[in-house]
Order: C-alpha cells, then structure tokens, then sequence
C-alpha cells in the first residue's frame, strides 16, 4: 500500500532509542548523530520505493557524512509477515549496496513508532541541536517513471540549508512509500 509520510512539527526533538545494528553493535541516537546535522531514515529492504533510491541514498551520505552530518537508517517491518525484511537480509542489502552507515533493526517497532514514520522511506533531518529541519521526499522521482532521475535533491537541498544555517525550502513535500508493516496491535492510529 502506498503512503505519504505524515506532517510532523518543525523544531521536534528527536527521539533517543538504542537498537541493533547489522554489525552487531548497539546504537544510541547520539552515536549516530553528526557534529552539524542527523538523518534518521526509515527504510526496509523490499519496499520498491526504498530500493528505486537506495544507491541515491548512499551516495547522499557519502556526500554529507564527511561534512558532519550523521546517517542512520531503521528497518521497523514485521519480519513474520515480511521475512525480507529480517536482521540477515538487512546486513545482506547493506553489504550490496555498501552502507557507510548503521543499518539498524526496530523489532519492537517503539522507535518508528515514537518518530511518526508510517513509510518506507521516511526521512526525518535534525539539525545539530537534533531538532526537526525537514520531514519529506528524497526527491520527486519515483519508481516506474523514468522522467525524473534519482537525485536527492529534495533532501540536499534541505541538508544544505541547515548546514547553512538557514531555514530548509517550503514547501517539504511529503515522502511517498510502502506503509511499514506493523506487528498486530502496533500500528498507529489516525489522528
């Protein structure tokens, strides 16, 4: 099912969580987070919509990472119902597609949960202060059309910004993905 990611408020704090990483280490919020900015990206490893950006998405942090941003990305899916989603098909993606980033798995789906993220992908920037500065699209490309390339643009351009110090661009639009899988009883309700 395809999902817009819901419109959270500029300025919200991030979420502290501790999870475990692909290379079997644990991760807080602050061992992933940069100097100047934070992305905490929402993805899992089937989902069309993560998979038609995923090389735009390591090359964004190969760009952004030696800049002081830090990169950090959750798979929340029920691996019950969604087995391509599981801790060894996570580390498996990541190798692949060579993650120069903590790839990090939310069995309890409490973080996804906590942060609002509905979609695969859901992008959530903080800045250094690890306040919200952008919640939205990695770019206006999406899978099966082939008129506008994968380029990030969306997320650069507000990754920019708030290296910068200036206010990200409005209008941020939303990102559009695969809905997360939600274990029975977990998922959020409408609001």
């Amino acid at each position: 099912m395809k999902l817009d990611s819901s419109a959270i408020s500029l300025g919200t704090a991030a979420v502290d969580f501790t999870l475990p990483g692909v290379d079997g280490r644990n991760y807080s919020l602050r061992d992933v987070a940069g100097a100047h900015a934070t992305l905490v990206a929402f993805i899992c490893n089937h989902c069309p919509f993560v998979v038609h950006i995923v090389a735009g998405l390591v090359e964004y942090a190969r760009d952004y990472q030696p800049k002081g941003v830090g990169v950090a990305a959750i798979s929340a899916n029920d691996v019950t119902t969604h087995p391509a989603d599981s801790p060894e098909r996570m580390a498996e993606f990541a190798a692949v597609h060579g993650f120069t980033f903590p790839y990090l798995f939310d069995e309890s789906q409490a973080v996804a949960k906590s942060y609002k993220a509905v979609c695969t992908p859901d992008l959530f920037l903080y800045d250094r202060d690890l306040k919200l500065a952008y919640c939205g699209q990695f770019d206006a490309s999406r899978p099966g059309r082939s008129d506008i390339p994968v380029s990030g643009d969306s997320l650069r351009a507000a990754t920019d910004a708030v290296l910068a110090g200036r206010a990200v661009p409005s209008p941020q639009i939303p990102s559009s993905g695969c809905n997360i899988k939600w274990k029975p009883g977990n998922a959020p309700t409408a609001t």
